[in-house]
């Protein structure tokens, strides 16, 4: 590539890069003065916004539990395709782990 044009490319970017700062700055500095005047509706959104991702957050853990399961599972029957026998999901090994309690 010629440098002329990784130059420009990185010109562009930083344009780029600046006007959407300053636009995003006076977005800002417009919803920080209006919002004295909506506060109890800017609260109830940002509760709301809040309860969403935690709603989210445990569908995605949700999501990545049963793919771990199904990835278990596939990983068990390649076990038993090849003769051998695999260990159930819930195993876990406590033998040789480096902290000092008693199990």
């Amino acid at each position: 590539m010629h440098p002329l044009a990784l130059v420009g490319a990185a010109a562009g970017r930083l344009v780029h890069y600046a006007v959407s700062g300053v636009v995003g700055g006076l977005i800002v500095q417009g919803a920080a003065k209006k919002l004295p005047a909506m506060k109890p509706a800017a609260r109830k959104a940002l509760v709301g916004g809040v309860a969403g991702g935690i709603v989210a957050g445990r569908w995605v853990a949700s999501a990545a539990e049963e793919a771990r399961l199904k990835a278990g599972d596939v990983v068990a029957e390649a076990r038993g395709s090849l003769g051998e026998e695999a260990p159930p999901p819930s195993v876990v090994d406590v033998e040789g782990h480096a902290h000092d309690h008693e199990h």
